[in-house]
């Protein structure tokens, strides 16, 4: 049973809600799978079953569960899940640590999804971009240098590196795309550059798609994107290698 201290860092529903949604998104229940009752989870987490209610309408929301008379809490197929929901994606990712979780599967389509989107908007970055957002990155890049050096967090860096990438496209639309998707590419940063020497490498990288883009050099800034987008890819397969191990695969 999960501890009432534990319970009391955050709402109930919100604390059931995460646990059952790490437990979902790490394989523990698979999709088709019945949840327990609500008595069940209510004894378990120690809560009132009006909380456990709660609780499966937010995983409902999110996709991730169904609920039907005479047939119960069901879990749903992944295609059903809301992945551009932070904490849906999170949980998806989590199972990469897992026997049972999407491992590779996850990490090709995080990869396919980069490569659909980051590729023209580099370029057309490199087509747009001013001497404002060309500072704007360059800000961003010197950031991420700093903490390659030890004197800094890595990922906040690249992530504003990414999004003044967006930025410089001067396409609303392609901009709010970008919000929506920032968890995705927060994920695969945050697993894939872990490795000191793996962050030297992909700063390299992140510096020939700044200097494309300064000199609007479209065939340039994509090509290095998609040899940084391979990188990640590597670095994301290895961590889920080291994760799941040859069983797993």
């Amino acid at each position: 049973m999960v501890s009432r201290g534990e319970m009391r860092r955050t709402s109930f529903p919100d604390r059931v809600v995460s646990v059952l949604g790490q437990e979902i998104g790490a394989g523990l229940h698979q999709p088709g799978a019945t949840l327990p009752v609500e008595a069940a989870l209510a004894a378990r987490f120690g809560v009132s079953r009006v909380v456990v209610r709660e609780a499966i309408k937010g995983l409902v929301a999110k996709g991730m569960l169904s609920v039907r008379p005479r047939i119960g809490t069901r879990v749903r197929e992944h295609a059903a899940w809301n992945l551009l929901d932070p904490q849906v994606l999170a949980w998806r990712v989590a199972g990469l640590h897992s026997p049972d979780g999407p491992a590779a599967g996850l990490i090709g389509q995080l990869m396919e999804l980069r490569r659909i989107i980051e590729p023209p908007s580099v370029r057309l970055a490199a087509r747009r971009a001013t001497a404002e957002d060309v500072a704007t990155m360059r800000a961003a890049f010197a950031a991420m240098r700093e903490a390659v050096a030890g004197r800094g967090a890595y990922v906040p860096a690249d992530l504003a590196f990414h999004a003044a990438i967006l930025a410089a496209c001067h396409n609303p639309f392609l901009q709010q795309l970008g919000s929506a998707l920032s968890e995705i590419l927060r994920t695969s940063v945050a697993i894939s550059s872990r490795d000191p020497q793996d962050r030297a490498l992909s700063l390299s990288l992140h510096e020939q798609v700044l200097i494309g883009i300064e000199h609007h050099d479209e065939e340039a800034a994509e090509a290095a994107i998609l040899r940084l987008i391979g990188l990640a890819g590597a670095m994301l397969e290895r961590v889920a290698g080291r994760a799941v191990g040859p069983a797993g695969r």
